[in-house]
């Protein structure tokens, strides 16, 4: 699976982006997708993912309530939209994909990582 993040830019605080990641191959359906982020000097964490169907989504706490993550199995794309964003938010975020269905927060669970997109929230 080969997956391109796209959708990063610079943003005002307050404002929203939407993060699409688009994978190719068939069996996109068959993966849990998920959301990471990275800022300089911090180790990657997890942001959101969602299960196979898109019936079960999962998140940090620092963003709940304002991201949303969901995903297209026909388009095999998956999408990130922030909104409210804080400067703490800037990252470089990517997407992922793993076949494992358990600890969807973790980054050892997940097979296939595209390239990065960089968010930068300006304060």
């Amino acid at each position: 699976v080969q997956l391109q993040a796209s959708g990063g830019g610079l943003v005002q605080a307050g404002g929203s982006l939407r993060l699409s990641c688009a994978a190719s191959g068939r069996t996109f359906s068959s993966y849990v997708m998920g959301w990471f982020r990275q800022a300089p000097g911090k180790e990657r964490e997890f942001v959101a993912a969602i299960s196979r169907t898109g019936g079960n989504t999962y998140y940090t706490d620092s963003v709940k309530g304002r991201f949303t993550i969901s995903r297209d199995n026909v388009k095999n794309t998956v999408y990130l939209q922030m909104s409210i964003l804080k400067p703490e938010d800037t990252a470089l975020y990517y997407c992922a994909a793993g076949s494992s269905r358990t600890y969807p927060t973790l980054v050892a669970r997940y097979d296939y990582w595209g390239q990065g997109t960089l968010v930068t929230v300006s304060s």
